[in-house]
């Protein structure tokens, strides 16, 4: 009878074998998106044909409602023990748990207010590490910012990794399927780094094999990575079901997404922040690197590359129509460079004559624009993206006021 992070509700309905499994959660967003999760008995996110059956049932009639008494008394309803010391024990199968404890690690964790609170402390406790949790305390409006470890929301961790000279800070959405990271040099630790960190340690360290799955906002870094180790690589749609369908159906070593959704074999075709986590305390202290060490290393040997991502809220047909018009007529030029190649598998991405490259594309579960912009240089990727964002500017006002004076634009 507490809250869980999705990815044990995921792990318990695999462990139990049960049918499904629900979820009521905003995820990353703002409590206002709250909604549910559907898991099926493989220990992932329903399929689409599942959601579409239940979307098609939706509004046909009203729940029956009785007593939460009445309904436990008539067996419908059952209580159980959280699955947490069967999952811990699935991480230490899957996770050189001693390695990290054995550390002279300081780690600071940050979920946000969310419900991966202190899951590291418990899995990593009693060891030389040092582990802290802040934000730990139950908030419902997660303090006031929206519950996804991006930059503008992680004030409060980039604070205490630097005024306790921590190594590393981690940090979780809301109900705890995502991870980033702040480096012990107060840098942020993005998705785009954290993957890559991720497939040279599975495929070099622990000789791992399989395919790398990314989605299409993720760091080209992934592609030069596995290209190097051998390793084929997927690139699909946004959003980590397309990711956990191959996971489903062949042999996927990991995937990742740009939001910080991570998936590895041997788990469950899921995301989980927790274990995305300790995999990363994994790989670092298995290179004998700090976070920001690591990522400069593979920066010296497959290229240096800089991710920014700005939301921009608006409607969603206004949204879909800048998409659609950057589309049909996209510039010859953007800040200077030279659009060599337009790609549209979810979106509108162009890539760049620099290896740089930026993507427009309405959001799938919010009134949110979002762009994307990954340069070679934190100067390029700013530039690029002003840029980009200007060019919105400039369609949307022509949108607004065509539907305002009752024209085509």
């Amino acid at each position: 009878r507490r809250d869980l992070p999705t990815p044990l509700v995921s792990f318990d309905v695999h462990r139990q074998e049960a049918r499904a499994g629900v979820v009521i959660t905003a995820s990353h967003n703002p409590p206002e998106f709250n909604g549910f999760k559907i898991k099926e008995s493989f220990g992932g996110s329903a399929r689409p044909e599942v959601t579409a059956a239940v979307e098609a049932r939706l509004g046909r009639s009203q729940p029956r409602r009785r007593p939460l008494e009445r309904a436990e008394a008539e067996g419908l309803l059952q209580w159980s023990d959280p699955p947490d010391e069967a999952y811990f024990q699935r991480l230490r199968a899957l996770v050189d748990i001693e390695a990290i404890r054995r550390s002279d690690w300081h780690i600071i964790v940050d979920p946000i207010h969310g419900t991966a609170d202190r899951y590291m402390e418990r899995v990593l406790g009693g060891g030389r590490c040092r582990v802290e949790t802040i934000r730990a305390e139950r908030d419902p409006l997660f303090g006031g910012v929206n519950p996804e470890p991006m930059p503008q929301n992680l004030g409060a961790l980039f604070e205490a990794v630097r005024a306790a000279r921590a190594t590393i800070g981690l940090a979780h959405d809301g109900d705890g399927d995502r991870l980033a990271a702040v480096g012990e040099d107060g840098s942020f630790l993005t998705p785009h780094q954290i993957l890559p960190l991720l497939v040279w340690h599975l495929v070099r360290e622990r000789g791992e094999r399989g395919i790398i799955v990314r989605t299409f906002s993720q760091s080209v870094l992934v592609d030069r990575i596995a290209d190097a180790l051998g390793c084929p690589v997927r690139i699909v749609p946004i959003g980590f079901k397309y990711i956990a369908d191959l996971m489903l159906t062949e042999e996927v070593l990991i995937g990742g997404e740009e939001s910080g959704g991570i998936g590895v074999r041997g788990y469950l075709p899921e995301r989980d922040g927790t274990f995305a986590g300790l995999l990363l305390l994994e790989a670092l202290i298995a290179r004998g690197e700090r976070p920001s060490e690591a990522v400069r290393a593979l920066w010296r040997e497959f290229g240096e590359f800089h991710y920014r991502r700005e939301d921009l809220h608006m409607p969603v047909e206004h949204g879909r129509e800048i998409v659609a018009r950057l589309t049909a007529d996209p510039p010859d030029r953007l800040a200077g460079f030279r659009i060599m190649d337009m790609q549209t598998l979810d979106g509108t991405k162009w890539l760049l004559d620099d290896a740089s490259w930026i993507l427009f594309r309405q959001s799938g579960t919010e009134p949110v624009l979002r762009v994307y912009v990954e340069a070679t240089s934190v100067a390029k990727r700013d530039q690029i993206m002003e840029a980009g964002l200007a060019l919105v500017g400039e369609l949307s006002s022509r949108i607004s006021a065509a539907s305002e004076g009752g024209g085509s634009g």
